[in-house]
């Protein structure tokens, strides 16, 4: 990888801002920057190496940093949300149980033979995309509160399946990187109570903020990168690691500094980097040429609404309750990402998988209106979504 390249890979990353200010089009950052990989990428132009190494380890941490980011969202400080678990956990065991018939009817229907991982995409909900839409709504009542912690929840439960689902080692030990993660994950707000109690780390960050040094930045990506060596060394992907290192902080409560840091890193220059070189590994001519391709988007968007529409009746939740549940971002990439690596899933049957992710925020975006949302959604790192202090 050159220089030459990373010009290439951020500009085409830009595509996905300019997109989004477009007043008609309005669309979330993701499509500008997997359509710009599209067309740099093995379906048009082929303009660089999509699998040279280094340019897959810059992808990779744009992966975690996305997952990261991700995590930060599940709003695991909020007391109110206590008493909504009560509706909420049966609806995440309703959503399984629709979601695994799902995905055992269309297995034979679209030709990919994994009702497992069809599942998971059909249950899968996006945090970083539905709770700042939650957050937004003037009237919080109960209804709100369940569907908040029904997404968290889902999120959380598809986002631990997906290495189960697409393995990158034996399963004993995809099952043990999980868990070692985990253990360390949870032991991180520990760590920093413990820390936070004493009077040195104070005076260190208050130098840190008056010198520019970004330590609590150093220590985050100190904390992931150790996270993503536990999990590759266990072959449970990055995603697991991003995810926990996140919702690590999101228990902590990190600074808005720290917030804002990671927004700009992240969405900066990584995350724009993975998605544009996801766009550009994709083949979008086996996605139109082949007609299985074509069912299985369709399949899986109307699957995803349908399953989140059912739960959201069933539990006497708004229909737009279930239409904003339906919204997916990191479960659908994750599995296209590394479907594509391990050779499970081919380019298009990867590219369905995105194009229905796609069509899931469509779906939210409806569900938004109908629950008086009225801003546009699908950004990936809202502000409001990142708990502060």
């Amino acid at each position: 990888m050159t220089f030459s390249t990373l010009v290439l890979l951020v500009a085409a990353g830009l595509a996905g801002p300019l997109l989004a200010t477009m007043p008609r089009l309005g669309a979330p950052l993701v499509v500008g920057e997997i359509a710009a990989g599209v067309l740099i990428g093995r379906s048009g132009l082929d303009l660089f190496p999509v699998d040279d190494p280094a340019l897959t380890l810059l992808s990779d941490l744009g992966f975690a940093l996305l997952m990261l980011i991700v995590g930060t969202h599940l709003p695991l400080r909020r007391r109110d949300l206590r008493p909504a678990l009560r509706r909420a956990v049966p609806a995440v065991v309703l959503t399984a149980v629709l979601a695994a018939g799902g995905g055992l009817a269309l297995a034979p229907l679209t030709g990919l033979h994994r009702p497992a991982l069809l599942a998971v995409l059909l249950a899968a909900s996006s945090a970083a995309v539905a709770l700042p839409v939650l957050q937004s709504l003037p009237d919080a009542g109960p209804d709100v509160l369940v569907t908040t912690a029904w997404v968290a929840l889902v999120d959380v439960a598809t986002v631990l399946a997906v290495p189960l689902v697409v393995p990158q080692g034996g399963l004993r030990s995809v099952l043990a990187g999980i868990v070692g993660v985990g253990v360390l994950a949870a032991a991180v707000p520990l760590v920093a109570r413990w820390v936070g109690g004493r009077a040195w780390p104070a005076r260190l960050r208050d130098r840190s903020r008056t010198g520019h040094w970004a330590l609590d930045l150093r220590g985050c990506l100190l904390i992931l990168f150790a996270l993503a060596a536990v999990a590759t060394r266990q072959h449970t992907s990055v995603l697991v690691a991003g995810f926990a290192a996140g919702a690590a902080l999101a228990r902590i409560g990190e600074p808005r500094r720290l917030a804002e840091q990671l927004i700009g890193l992240g969405e900066g220059f990584l995350v724009p980097i993975f998605f544009v070189t996801l766009g550009a590994r994709l083949q979008l001519g086996a996605l139109v040429q082949q007609p299985r391709n074509l069912v299985l988007a369709a399949a899986l968007a109307a699957g995803a609404v349908g399953v989140h529409v059912a739960v959201a009746v069933a539990l006497r939740l708004p229909v737009g309750a279930g239409l904003l549940a339906t919204a997916q971002l990191g479960v659908p990439a994750a599995v296209a990402s590394l479907g594509l690596t391990t050779g499970l899933l081919g380019p298009g049957e990867a590219a369905a998988v995105l194009a229905a992710s796609l069509l899931s925020l469509v779906a939210c975006s409806v569900g938004a209106r109908l629950l008086g949302h009225r801003a546009r959604i699908g950004d990936r790192t809202a502000a409001n979504g990142v708990v502060a202090r």
